[in-house]
């Protein structure tokens, strides 16, 4: 559908209604919307934006494909950070959905509704477990989002060794580095440089699997296993870069909200213990206000041969970008992600 509205349209929702038929004579229609901007505003206000691990692509529940789809258009997301991809879904989802997209190897992937306007090196090519997109949201103003994805070591995993190991600090900082993650995360937020520097102009997104909590989580009010503070470095790191994590910006009461992502699948860790702790975060810098997308996605236990609506590892985090001018609205709107 193109067309140009007439100015009694501005700051309107358009209507149309659209038929197919086939050629057994057969049609269904459909209503469309177009909300209409007025003149000089920005064409796309926020940009609704998600981290999603898929889990093997999906392919551990029955019509993962399916339900993965009906997951993203219920909740009208923009953008999206695929890990764990399997090679395929960022391409499929995308064609599916008419969307762009970039299938960045095996495990990492980027899908959005606006057009992706570069690509960088797949991880093969630059030694990164991260690939990064800008996305054009306003073509005539130029305006555009960075966005880099990472997918980080899980093991040994921190959490498991604190709580359960009962390590000294620096020995859980030593497991850190062991992972791999404290260098990875190092590396990746240097390869940022370029787009750190100009984040005033252009909104930089950092999002992805971390397989590690925040330092913001663990507080000494949060108490988190008996620690007083731990500072895992997959957060501040890019804290130190001048990201923000936007779950923390909007909720910054750790005790309050805990911001737990894992697991949403198994309630117990082996041997019976608990094991509900945070995971995946999204990190944003610039001018640009952040509002986490209200919920969270819960899966449901994993039984039955994964027939269960648990199609995510670990739970999807979701951010909405305001990219209104600083003087606009800064309002909340609840954007439910909890399945129903």
């Amino acid at each position: 559908m193109t067309g140009t509205p007439p100015a009694s349209a501005s700051s309107k929702t358009a209507t149309a209604t659209v038929e197919a038929r086939g050629a057994a004579g057969e049609s269904a229609t459909a209503q469309v919307s177009v909300e209409v901007r007025p003149p000089g505003a920005p064409l796309v206000p926020e940009l609704k934006t998600l981290s999603w691990n898929l889990w093997h692509g999906g392919s551990q529940v029955r019509g993962g494909r399916e339900k993965q789809l009906t997951f993203l258009l219920e909740r009208d997301i923009d953008v999206v950070g695929l890990q764990e991809s399997s090679g395929t879904s960022a391409k499929e989802l995308g064609e599916a959905l008419g969307w762009d997209y970039y299938q960045a190897g095996a495990d990492l992937g980027v899908i959005s509704r606006y057009p992706i306007t570069s690509r960088g090196p797949l991880p093969s090519e630059s030694g990164l477990p991260a690939s990064n997109v800008r996305i054009r949201i306003d073509d005539r103003r130029g305006s555009e989002v960075a966005l880099w994805n990472v997918h980080l070591g899980y093991t040994p995993y921190g959490p498991y060794d604190a709580c359960f190991g009962r390590y000294s600090v620096d020995r859980l900082m030593a497991r850190e580095a062991q992972s791999g993650r404290t260098p990875q995360i190092q590396d990746v937020v240097r390869a940022m440089a370029v787009d750190l520097e100009s984040a005033e102009r252009t909104p930089v997104l950092l999002m992805g699997d971390f397989n590690a909590p925040s330092h913001l989580d663990w507080t000494p009010a949060a108490r988190r296993c008996g620690y007083d503070s731990v500072a895992w470095p997959t957060s501040v790191v890019p804290e130190q870069a001048g990201l923000r994590d936007s779950f923390r910006v909007a909720h910054p009461d750790p005790v309050a909200e805990p911001g737990v992502t894992w697991s949403p699948v198994y309630p117990t860790f082996t041997g019976g213990l608990r094991a509900r702790l945070p995971q995946g975060r999204a990190r944003a810098a610039g001018p640009h206000r952040l509002h986490p997308l209200q919920g969270r996605a819960r899966g449901g236990e994993l039984g039955g041969g994964g027939r269960g609506r648990a199609d995510r590892d670990p739970e999807p985090q979701g951010q909405r970008l305001d990219l209104r001018p600083r003087g606009g609205a800064d309002g909340v709107h609840p954007l439910p992600l909890s399945d129903r």
